[in-house]
């Protein structure tokens, strides 16, 4: 392997550590608080989080318009330039549509209220508690905008400290509250993280650029291009908080609010505390492959080189999760969630699927393409929603599991399909082989974990585990001596 190839590769991996790391331990709090939050408010309670939490999130994606990812891309350019005067003025038409947009959301959460009380819950009226929970809209989409001039000024110290210390403070306010009015202190919490989490940012973005508003037409006019640029990233944040909304909702009505908080659990371990180790991508990744002007070998081999390396680390966290789910779902949980673990069981051989299929989307934004973009993301909706629906009709939560791994199978074979046809992107063969040999690795894990008992049940992890940790034997290490072009 080339010199080159080892800085590369050290990079991505020195990246996707300490993004990782930061996102692990804002994990590791979460832990706790949704242990103390199972314990006090049981699966109902957990329940009628998820349903809150999908619902804020559906209107905070219609109504954001996709700055937080289109003013990146806006500030990144003024930045490289060093032209500091334009970076300020970019930055004040930023923060005049995100204050419009935070204004916009909470009044469309309020008017929307009844609509959507009676397409969330089957019971109850909870049209005052979607009206309380209001302000969370404007708070979610002003520390947005902040936190995009932060990533784009690559203020990184001050994102991981704000990550970590926003968590933090949820944590420390929401058990108490918790413990004293019990669901009944639902709402308040959620509408308390979302402003702690807006006061933490603002107070590092403000340090070091100063908050100046000027509503004029003409300055309003300037952010059109980045306005037109976020409505890709509206329509597929809506397109997922739809689908979620729609999962939750269907569950509500075909099973029961413990049913909700089952299927919110199973799909939060698997899929969103797994999924830490891409999280890197939208800070490096992204940025990288967007600063390659051509299609074409150097292309690919950015994108391959992204996938092999996602696979290498998730591979052992999903093997460790998959033999120690017994122990770690009532030490995340409680015992009452149990019942989840078979449905967990199946849907982590969908993360495999995910580190493959994650950095190929990322080459239709990375060219601008939004219509690209937002049919990848339609299909995936699409097949999300049949399949936990399917699942759970012809199987319950363990269905539903296999359900989900059967639905981001197809999306990776459309998603390969999809970008080797518009944009001529070519997996390597490197990279395919260490996905089958981790997938493999991975199936015969979930086999174990569902035949073996006793002593014969952990001997068996801990060897697969080790198999999965890549050391300087291993074919990832050897088999780049002869790298060809676009691998």
């Amino acid at each position: 392997m080339k010199p080159t190839d080892n800085n590369s590769y050290r990079h991505i991996l020195k990246y996707m550590g300490i993004f990782g790391g930061v996102q692990g331990l804002n994990i590791l709090m979460s832990i706790v608080r949704n242990k103390v939050v199972a314990v006090l408010l049981g699966t109902g309670g957990m329940g009628l989080i998820s349903l809150f939490n999908a619902t804020v999130k559906l209107v905070s994606d219609s109504t954001n318009l996709g700055l937080s990812m289109s003013a990146v891309r806006e500030l990144s350019a003024a930045y490289e330039q060093g032209d500091e005067e334009r970076l300020k003025h970019r930055i004040q038409i930023i923060r005049m549509w995100v204050a419009l947009t935070a204004i916009a959301g909470m009044l469309l959460c309020i008017l929307l209220s009844p609509l959507l009380n009676r397409f969330t819950f089957s019971w109850g009226n909870h049209t005052l508690h979607f009206i309380a929970l209001s302000p969370t809209i404007a708070f979610l989409a002003l520390a947005a905008g902040e936190t995009a001039i932060l990533k784009a000024t690559r203020q990184l110290r001050q994102l991981a400290l704000q990550s970590v210390y926003g968590v933090l403070g949820a944590l420390l306010t929401s058990i108490p509250l918790f413990y004293v009015w019990r669901e009944a202190a639902i709402v308040p919490v959620i509408v308390l993280a979302a402003a702690i989490q807006w006061v933490l940012v603002i107070f590092f973005s403000l340090h070091r650029y100063p908050l100046k508003f000027s509503f004029k037409q003409g300055k309003l006019s300037e952010g059109y291009g980045m306005v037109r640029l976020g409505v890709a990233f509206v329509a597929s944040g809506i397109l997922a908080s739809a689908a979620d909304f729609i999962i939750r909702s269907y569950l509500s009505h075909a099973g029961d609010i413990q049913i909700v908080g089952l299927y919110n659990a199973g799909f939060m371990v698997t899929m969103t505390y797994g999924g830490m180790v891409f999280h890197a991508m939208e800070t490096d990744f992204f940025p990288r492959l967007s600063g390659v002007k051509n299609l074409g070998g150097e292309f690919n081999k950015i994108v391959n080189r992204q996938i092999e390396a996602s696979t290498m680390v998730i591979s052992p966290l999903l093997v460790a999760m998959t033999v120690g789910l017994p122990i770690l779902l009532p030490l995340l949980f409680s015992h009452d969630f149990l019942p989840v673990i078979d449905m967990m069981r199946g849907s982590i051989l969908a993360m495999y699927l995910r580190a493959m299929t994650l950095p190929m989307e990322y080459i239709a934004l990375s060219r601008g393409d939004s219509r690209h973009y937002l049919l990848q993301e339609a299909v995936a909706a699409l097949l999300l929603v049949v399949a936990v629906i399917a699942g759970f009709h012809f199987g319950g939560l363990t269905a539903t599991g296999y359900a989900l791994t059967v639905a981001s199978f197809l999306e990776f074979l459309f998603v390969l399909v999809y970008t080797y046809y518009i944009y001529g992107y070519r997996l390597s063969r490197h990279a395919l082989l260490r996905f089958v040999f981790q997938l493999s690795l991975g199936l015969i894990t979930l086999a174990a974990v569902l035949t073996l008992k006793g002593w014969p049940y952990w001997v068996a992890g801990a060897l697969l585990l080790a198999v999965s940790i890549p050391h300087k034997a291993s074919p990832f290490h050897s088999s780049h001596k002869g790298n060809k072009k676009g691998e």
